[in-house]
């Protein structure tokens, strides 16, 4: 299995190669022992069988090949430049379950021999991968538990869907079945597939987290194209997937011994860990985290030094535009104050909201659970749309803070000249306003994140205007990332953008047709 991972990085479609690891039509030795259908037996470490054969092809292969690369860049006198290896990083968020002791490692290997979810054939396997992590060879044992993972999920697949034929190893005249088809939510014939209702969502969006989602690790799409560098595999990540493996098959065994093994403190702190996960890596979970990132970013604004002369100057300068934008922002604001779910913590009704109470708010919302598992494509292009806005708000906070910063410290040190002194007023004038009004931005997107499946209830129309008005925003925030960057200094022309973009919310809102109106003429209409 490493070879071909490491074949297939370092040398990409050969004739050679499709013979052993390609196309079903050949041996296809590359997904037969990737996907898990291999067992021990077939593979006998020691023997003149035909598989030792093609083990030994393989090792003499790639050293042939080696010796060939080397030659030639002798000849030519050439330098290989190798592709960087991808860097597992994120590994808090992966840390879900804690580190495995000794005694759940014990418990592991009792219940592996005595449950259904692994077949005999295979616990060899399951051995080696507890035997591989306890002599700190992470690698090896993540690339067997996925493998058997794999195996094993397949076998409940074809039972719970009553398809037994779908246990079919590679062949060149049938599909075999894999994590993507075990994990979709439909069969090929258009089905509902009834392993993520037999599994439960905590399972299906850990498999996706680690499996799936694009910004997730991909643990195994990277080991198995030779992605990641073997020996400096992270202990992190075996961890967890033997933590969700322990789980996953005591679901498999005897209900007695099952009920045992849950008595024990560790067990069952991994039971409910595992019965508790939510997603990390799907853009609902990626935008929650953009959100309380941008919040925290804007809360440290207040903090930021400010000459006492040049803050009293720059609230002499007052505009009428600015008096304009403060209207339009109040008004906004009092709107999206009613949609405030209540009873959980959040309260509804208020005038106004203070920076602090903001904080308190959004976090609460980021805090609302969102279902995450097989989210549909008009869901997804919202999210999109939001992360990007979210993104520039990140931005603009963090340019902000970076020239207020450095416009301080020229200011006390009378290095600003006269008209860099008259846009520094501007500046702070502009800061004022901005602040609240990204704050605004932030509860706005977590509002709309909060009801984002009530998009379902848009008609095509509808849904490209609610498309478009996001995409008003979007332009918005990507104006501001250009105006207060330290090239343009726009500050002025802040103002007269926010006041767009701000009237731009507000006939909208006037219109009704946001997510946390359609959500609110949806619980009106239960109640009827």
């Amino acid at each position: 299995m490493k070879l071909t991972a490491c074949l297939e990085r370092a040398l990409g479609d050969m004739d050679v190669l499709k013979v052993f690891v390609g196309s079903p039509c050949g041996l296809n030795l590359r997904n037969v022992l990737w996907h898990g259908f291999a067992s021990p037996h077939e593979i006998p470490p020691k023997s003149c069988g035909v598989c030792t054969r093609y083990c030994s092809a393989m090792i003499l292969l790639t050293a042939g090949l080696g010796q060939l690369l080397k030659s030639y860049l002798q000849r030519t006198e050439r330098v290989l430049a190798h592709r960087p290896f991808v860097a597992l990083t994120d590994l808090k968020d992966l840390a879900v379950f804690p580190e495995l002791t000794s005694e759940v490692l014990s418990v592991l290997e009792e219940v592996m021999r005595k449950s259904s979810f692994i077949s005999k054939v295979m616990l060899p396997y399951w051995e080696a991968a507890l035997v591989a992590f306890r002599s700190h060879r992470f690698a090896d044992c993540a690339v067997l538990l996925l493998t058997q993972l794999e195996t094993g999920l397949r076998r409940v697949f074809a039972t719970v869907n009553r398809c037994p034929k779908r246990l079919l190893t590679a062949e060149s005249t049938a599909l075999y079945t894999t994590f993507d088809e075990i994990l979709a939510k439909h069969l090929n014939d258009g089905k509902i597939n009834q392993l993520p209702l037999f599994l439960g969502e905590p399972a299906m969006e850990f498999l996706w987290d680690f499996l799936n989602h694009q910004e997730g690790p991909r643990i195994r799409d990277r080991l198995s194209h030779g992605e990641i560098n073997l020996p400096e595999f992270p202990k992190e990540v075996a961890n967890q997937l033997l933590a969700f493996s322990i789980v996953l098959i005591l679901r498999f065994v005897a209900e007695d011994l099952s009920a045992a093994c849950k008595e024990k403190a560790a067990i069952k702190s991994l039971v409910g860990l595992a019965e508790g996960y939510r997603a990390h890596f799907h853009p609902v979970s990626q935008l929650k985290k953009q959100v309380l990132s941008c919040e925290k970013s804007i809360r440290v604004w207040p903090l930021l030094p400010l000459p006492e002369e040049a803050e009293e100057a720059a609230r002499l300068e007052g505009t009428s535009e600015m008096q304009a934008c403060e209207a339009l922002f109040t008004e906004i604001l009092q709107e999206l104050l009613r949609h405030l779910p209540e009873g959980d913590g959040v309260v509804s009704g208020w005038d106004r909201l203070p920076d602090e109470r903001c904080s308190q708010v959004i976090q609460e919302l980021c805090g609302t659970p969102v279902p995450t598992l097989f989210c549909p494509r008009t869901v997804l292009e919202v999210l999109t749309v939001l992360r990007n806005i979210s993104a520039h708000c990140t931005r603009v906070s963090s340019q902000v803070a970076a020239s207020a910063e450095l416009r301080h410290q020229q200011w006390v040190e009378r290095r600003l000249r006269s008209r860099q002194r008259q846009t520094y007023l501007h500046m702070l004038s502009s800061i004022k306003l901005l602040s609240p009004v990204l704050y605004l931005i932030l509860l706005l997107i977590a509002l709309e994140l909060v009801n984002i499946h009530v998009v379902h209830g848009k008609n095509t129309y509808e849904y490209q205007q609610y498309l478009k008005f996001l995409k008003s925003i979007l332009r918005y925030t990507e104006n501001l990332v250009v105006y207060t960057s330290q090239q343009k200094n726009k500050w002025n022309e802040t103002i007269n953008l926010t006041r767009t973009a701000l009237l731009k919310i507000w006939t909208f809102s006037e219109k009704k047709q946001m997510l946390i109106h359609l959500a609110k003429k949806s619980t009106s209409k239960g109640v009827l």
